[in-house]
């Protein structure tokens, strides 16, 4: 028994010194940061009345920010990675998301990186590391047409493998997420009691509210199946790189998703261009009341909140499976603190039925950044953004509008 007592005490010691003997042998750095963005924004044509509107917003260039960043040396050139960020709204104090928008945890070696977790998408990746908007900010963030193609930005449950050669000018990345039995067993499961109009009316409300439901679960950090990557090559100023990332939503649509650019520094001049293209593949079906024609419409949902939006500088898909983009932009930096840029976005949306949801967009924007430090720096936008084609492509429902107009003045701080 004095054995026994005397072998427990001594593991029971070993195990409490085991961290600290193992932090004299790795060394980690922890980094908290943040970025506190707000702006004042006017847009027109807004709501019923297409009255305009004024707003104090929690971020014009930037989505306020906090997060920790987590490295410990492993030795052998290898280290393991943390990263944890959640976004917050400036103008008055409440969190975005309930939720940390990017939270994953990985190595990082001679061979390249691996994590596992919720993390940027590899066209979201490619976009902003190559060919993004503004050369002193990858979007803004009150108008950013480009982010409405990159299916979410973000991916849930998803392991990512990146790599790059030792001068970085090949760097590339694959992506892998689960759907965790995210599908359409709930919407399935709604069907008609009857055939009389009472019941065609329940059946269709029960349907709507259940889509709602999913739908807002599945874009709050919810599951969904992805696969996909991106290749980029930059040296001597210039940058080219192209993704692809296949989707699958719930109800089972495969939306296939390419992007392609390349962007060009020299001086104080900053060139881009860029191309993206969305193609939703739902399974055709003439029985409205047919469980596919319930998946469709989980799905149909699900890519219209990717799609439309007024940050995304959006435009309703109602019934449409293609969506294209095409970008050019530049900017020069004036001095050393003020740099100006500009951009325009074509829109092009097909493959509606009826073809009311046919169409094209044009997006504008204009931006003057005055750098105040290396931290602070306040900076004036002007966006507009014009849509033509079929009877039913307007900006939002509550307006009708095919045109709006919008003008932001903010103030920006990094920690």
């Amino acid at each position: 028994m004095a054995s026994f007592v005397k072998k427990t005490l001594a593991l029971a010691v070993l195990a409490a010194s085991a961290p600290a003997l193992y932090a004299q042998t790795s060394t980690s750095k922890v980094q908290l940061w943040g970025i506190v963005d707000a702006a004042v924004r006017h847009t027109n044509n807004e709501g019923p009345g297409q009255d305009g509107k004024t707003q104090l917003m929690g971020g014009g260039m930037s989505q306020s920010r906090w997060g920790i960043n987590v490295e410990e040396d492993l030795g052998g050139g290898s280290k393991a990675l943390v990263v944890l960020e959640n976004r917050l709204n400036a103008d008055d104090g409440s969190v975005s998301t309930p939720f940390f928008q990017l939270a994953h945890v990985g190595l990082q070696g001679p061979y390249g990186r691996i994590t596992a977790g919720r993390q940027w998408n590899v066209l979201f990746d490619v976009v902003t590391s190559t060919y993004a908007s503004f050369p002193y900010s990858p979007y803004m963030e009150a108008y950013k047409p480009e982010l409405g193609m990159a299916m979410g930005a973000r991916t849930s449950n998803a392991l990512k493998y990146t790599f790059a050669t030792p001068d970085r000018s090949f760097v590339g990345s694959l992506q892998y997420s689960f759907d965790e039995k995210n599908d359409s067993r709930a919407i399935d499961a709604i069907t008609p009691s009857g055939a009389t109009p009472e019941a065609l009316n329940a059946y269709a409300n029960n349907l709507r509210n259940a889509i709602a439901a999913q739908t807002a679960s599945t874009l709050q950090g919810g599951a969904f199946k992805t696969m996909g990557g991106y290749l980029r090559y930059a040296a001597s100023g210039a940058a080219v790189g192209a993704g692809y990332m296949r989707t699958t939503l719930p109800g089972g649509t495969d939306v296939d998703a390419y992007t392609l650019g390349g962007s060009y520094r020299t001086g104080p001049w900053y060139f881009s261009t860029g191309y993206g293209l969305n193609k939703a593949k739902f399974t055709a079906t003439a029985n409205p009341l047919s469980v596919q024609a319930r998946r469709n419409a989980l799905d149909g949902a699900i890519l219209g909140q990717f799609w439309s939006g007024q940050t995304n500088g959006g435009f309703q898909p109602g019934d449409a499976n293609k969506r294209q983009l095409f970008k050019i932009g530049v900017g020069y930096q004036v001095t050393s603190q003020l740099n100006v840029g500009m951009h325009y976005f074509r829109g092009k949306q097909s493959g509606s039925a009826t073809g009311t949801y046919n169409g094209n967009a044009n997006f504008y924007v204009a931006v003057a950044d005055y750098a105040f430090s290396k931290r602070t720096d306040a900076y004036f936008g002007v966006d507009h953004t014009s849509i033509s084609g079929g009877s039913e492509i307007k900006l939002d429902q509550a307006s009708g509008a095919r045109n709006r107009t919008g003008i932001t003045v903010g103030l920006r701080h990094r920690f």
